[in-house]
């Protein structure tokens, strides 16, 4: 049996991922641990080796993160809070190359395009890795001469590795959106600011069932940020929604909003009631 540890938050990806420095910003005291996959950080906080997850759920350039709205209904786990967190992109390489030295990098496939005007621009030719804090890594041991790669700040300082180039990111708004997860749920707080409740529903099948479990947001003025639909099981006729309210579920007019849902939906989960950022309304 597992002794559980105290003070340990869960991430995917090396020490330097955008993950780790999300980890940093939203529980500095805590230990950082690194998994390999998504499935791996819920794991390590259902087995007790973790206390808490960091998990990112979307980016404002690519999107939503593959798998993380299947995960997360079924991982047991529970939202406590949600971190916009800017993502940064830092041209790095080994300490005494010069910039115009650098020919190629290597980044997470989801970076070099978040990163190309740049790149165009200094004539370099971008290659996929399959983690940037880790092709850091193993830049800091082979010193490929010509290879920088593209990665956080934080992964620059972990492996010894000089940053050539900072904010070389296309768009200036890049933000990632993540939710630190732990075992129990917590609905007592009420924030100092708006609060925020997610919830996973399959609607009934019946005739406008999606129309009507929604018309009860509208009617009792309930704002929903964010309604997204994914196939069960690879089924095509099982459907379910991952949604995202602005409220508290004690407040009246969420309350029968959810009332209203409840009724037109076959399955609904609570997945949890947070504080909503204050990054996340400008």
């Amino acid at each position: 049996m597992s002794i559980q540890r105290k003070g340990v938050i869960a991430f995917q990806g090396e020490p330097g991922a955008y993950s780790h420095e999300a980890c940093r910003e939203a529980r500095p005291d805590m230990e950082a641990l690194p998994c390999n996959t998504f499935e791996e950080v819920i794991e390590a906080v259902r087995r007790g080796d973790a206390d808490l997850a960091m998990l990112p759920v979307e980016n404002s350039t690519y999107g939503r993160v593959a798998d993380i709205h299947r995960l997360l209904p079924e991982s047991g786990l529970h939202i406590l809070d949600e971190l916009f967190v800017r993502v940064r992109i830092c041209l790095m390489s080994v300490p005494g190359r010069k910039l115009d030295e650098i020919t190629d990098v290597r980044a997470h496939l989801v970076l070099l395009p978040q990163s190309a005007r740049f790149l165009r621009e200094h004539g370099i030719a971008g290659h996929a890795a399959a983690d940037s804090a880790g092709a850091a890594a193993e830049l800091a041991h082979t010193r490929t001469p010509g290879e920088g790669v593209l990665a956080s700040a934080l992964a620059a300082e972990i492996y010894g590795l000089e940053v050539l180039a900072h904010d070389i990111e296309d768009h200036a708004h890049n933000t990632t959106r993540f939710l630190v997860m732990g075992r129990e749920p917590d609905l007592k707080r009420r924030g100092h600011g708006r609060m925020m409740t997610t919830f996973v529903f399959r609607v009934r099948n019946i005739p406008a069932a999606l129309y009507k479990a929604l018309g009860g947001f509208a009617t009792n003025g309930v704002n929903m940020t964010k309604l997204e639909s994914y196939m069960v099981d690879g089924n095509f006729t099982a459907t379910q929604f991952y949604a995202d309210v602005e409220g508290h579920p004690d407040d009246s007019n969420l309350r029968l909003a959810l009332d209203e849902l409840d009724y037109f939906t076959s399955n609904m989960a609570l997945l949890g009631v947070y504080p909503a950022d204050p990054r996340r309304h400008g």
